[in-house]
């Protein structure tokens, strides 16, 4: 059957001839079946004389009657009624023409040319065979089209849904999707079916792949190992099938899928690192009655501890940024989704401008500031590293020293794996406030901010300064996913600036989980770090990007390697060589035993930056940053002539 599907779509229009023929040779069959069975096929009751001419009768009338009607003009699988009526119509006039010749012979008292009933035999067994074949020949072409059409899909997973996805996605996609496998890690499962559908093992249903000629894979499962499902995409990909998600049933639009609710599988999913989720009820007992400031509220950091703090009814949750529209726009999503009224705050403001900050502190007296906001694009801060220092190092200084005053709890900075061994000014100025922030748990006296005020004593409980370090952020702003995800979409180039460079990675989730767990945990001065797995190189994730979107890397989108950029290094670190590692209770967050800083003298070189800063020395700012960070030694930038100078009058100076 199979091969005659292929015969049929392989030979599009059979010619007039053949079909011509065909009918004759029905109705001749019809017409010596109709014979044997009024005998009931007893065979010595045969006249072979009497059946040729019957059979030279059926011929003569069938073949003037099927030029009359033409049945041989249409096109058999795209027949319609009119076609399938002017068929039977022929034969019915064979058999009525026929008919009538007995009843002439019978008037003149002759014996039937043909019995009586081996016409009405006759009649209904050509009908029925020349309407049905035409039918026969139309339900296979049909078939065929839509074997074409479809698309062969593999479900991985389904083992207790498999039923209710099978039906749906083919329903939903009107059948264009067509379930011809289930994939399933239970050996019992093996071999059994699933609404007629064999469940395999990954192993066995790679030749079902190349046979069915497997367009798509869809997960079913949230709760895949990494390791085995890189392997399948990898599979699946190196065979040219697409990778899909299947969302979990709860998430069914009132309990039916979808069909635009498949989603691709993200490059987040296929990190080299299974994703950690944090317990965060001692987050919630100890934020809920808490009023939480957040700078850099509209930053992709900043935006999801909103969500998450959001969603714990904090007392109040104040939003600072000092970018119009991404507040705006966090305002009424949060709005929209928690409802908040009152308890949110929107403060429109920038971070170094100490007089605004001051007023939305005293406004709002927070308990708890969450840090956030910061440039964090390197070339461009390798450009501008006056504005680095006014922004990185002043914004933090000024929200240090307000939080103190304030007497704010806690006070958490978001730093950045850059600020390890820097070797761009983005990744100093981190360090440098990184260095701030550590120097307050050494401070005596609180900050004393309008001229004439008298300073305050020290009070018994003093705000607690703390520090998370992590690296890159998938998705996030201006980082690489969102920009190969842009270049692969208008057709490439892919551009990598080294094939060896290599990053650490973590989704926006998992960070800002780090962030509220370190909230809780610090008791002032420390610096928290993220089991952040191994590195992912750069290549690689772009070849798989290029892969994940039905490309192939190299013929359909060009990678180009566009060299380091101005400050950038080939690899990031999370602790300089005097930074020693402490576990925690948490074995995913670790404590950076950090060197102890003297406040005043700490201070006292921030000051002096950020007054060169003001003035945009950028050479001179780059010279204070050296030497309050001596580990920040320039790479690719054109402050390198610096680290040269500085080595030469350190030389000199033991000569």
């Amino acid at each position: 059957m199979k091969n005659l599907r292929k015969f049929l779509l392989r030979n599009k229009i059979a010619p007039k001839w053949l079909i011509f023929v065909l009918d004759l040779s029905i109705c001749c069959f019809a017409i010596v079946y109709a014979n044997y069975l009024r005998l009931n096929f007893d065979l010595d009751l045969i006249h072979l004389t009497d059946l040729v001419d019957d059979i030279m009768a059926t011929v003569i009338v069938n073949s003037i009657l099927f030029y009359i009607f033409r049945t041989y003009h249409g096109i058999i699988r795209l027949s319609g009624f009119q076609e399938a009526f002017r068929s039977i119509s022929a034969v019915f006039y064979s058999f009525f023409i026929m008919l009538l010749l007995n009843v002439g012979l019978r008037s003149f008292g002759l014996a039937s040319f043909i019995p009586t009933s081996v016409l009405f035999i006759y009649f209904f067994i050509s009908s029925f065979s020349v309407f049905g074949y035409r039918l026969l020949v139309k339900h296979l072409y049909k078939i065929s089209v839509n074997q074409e059409e479809n698309i062969h899909i593999v479900i991985y997973g389904a083992e207790l849904n498999g039923s209710v996805l099978k039906k749906t996605i083919e329903q939903t996609s009107n059948n264009r999707y067509k379930i011809v496998a289930f994939i399933d890690d239970d050996e019992n499962l093996f071999g059994k079916t699933i609404d007629n559908v064999k469940i395999y093992s990954f192993n066995q249903v790679q030749n079902v792949i190349k046979s069915w000629q497997i367009k798509m894979l869809f997960f079913a499962r949230q709760d895949f190992d990494l390791n085995k499902k890189n392997k399948i995409v990898d599979y699946c990909l190196e065979q040219n099938i697409k990778v899909m998600n299947i969302p979990p049933m709860r998430e069914w639009i009132q309990g039916h899928l979808n069909i635009n609710q498949l989603q691709q599988v993200k490059i987040d999913e296929l990190l080299g690192r299974p994703q950690i989720s944090l317990k965060n009820e001692h987050v919630t007992n100890m934020l809920r009655n808490k009023k939480v400031l957040i700078t850099g509220a509209a930053g992709s950091i900043g935006s999801e501890l909103a969500r998450q703090i959001a969603g714990i009814n904090a007392y109040s949750l104040i939003i600072c940024d000092q970018t119009e529209t991404g507040l705006y726009e966090l305002e009424y999503e949060l709005q929209k989704k928690y409802q908040l009224g009152n308890t949110l705050k929107v403060f429109l403001g920038d971070v170094k401008d100490e007089k605004a900050m001051n007023n939305m502190f005293a406004m709002y007296m927070p308990d708890i500031v969450f840090h956030a906001a910061a440039y964090k694009h390197v070339p461009m801060m390798e450009n501008h590293p006056s504005e680095a220092v006014r922004n990185n190092v002043l914004g933090t200084k000024v929200l240090a020293d307000l939080s103190e005053f304030y007497s704010v709890e806690r006070f958490l900075f978001v730093s950045t794996d850059k600020a390890i061994n820097p070797t761009n000014v983005m990744g100093a100025s981190k360090r440098i406030a990184e260095i701030y922030c550590q120097s307050l748990q050494s401070r005596k006296t609180i900050p004393v901010f309008d001229e004439g005020v008298i300073q305050i004593a020290p009070r018994k409980t003093r705000t607690k300064f703390i520090t998370t370090r992590f690296g890159n952020v998938l998705g996030s702003n201006g980082s690489v996913i969102p920009r190969f995800q842009e270049q692969i979409s208008k057709g490439g180039p892919v551009t990598v600036t080294h094939p060896d460079i290599i990053r650490y990675f973590m989704t926006i989730p998992e960070a800002c989980s780090l962030v509220l767990e370190a909230v809780t945990m610090g008791n002032g001065g420390e610096v928290f770090l993220f089991d952040m797995g191994e590195p992912i190189k750069i290549l690689d994730l772009a070849k798989k990007m290029i892969k994940l979107a039905g490309l192939t890397p190299a013929k359909d989108i060009e990678i180009k390697f566009t060299g380091l950029r101005p400050g950038e290094k080939l690899y990031e670190e999370l602790l300089n060589k005097e930074e020693e590692v402490i576990s925690t209770h948490n074995k995913k967050i670790l404590i950076a035993k950090v060197i102890e800083y003297d406040y005043e003298k700490i201070s006292k070189s921030i000051d002096k930056a950020v007054s060169i800063a003001i003035l945009n020395k950028d050479d001179e700012v780059v010279k204070q940053m050296k030497r309050i960070v001596p580990e920040y030694i320039s790479n690719n930038s054109i402050y390198e002539a610096m680290d040269e100078e500085i080595l030469t009058a350190t030389l000199t100076s033991h000569g």
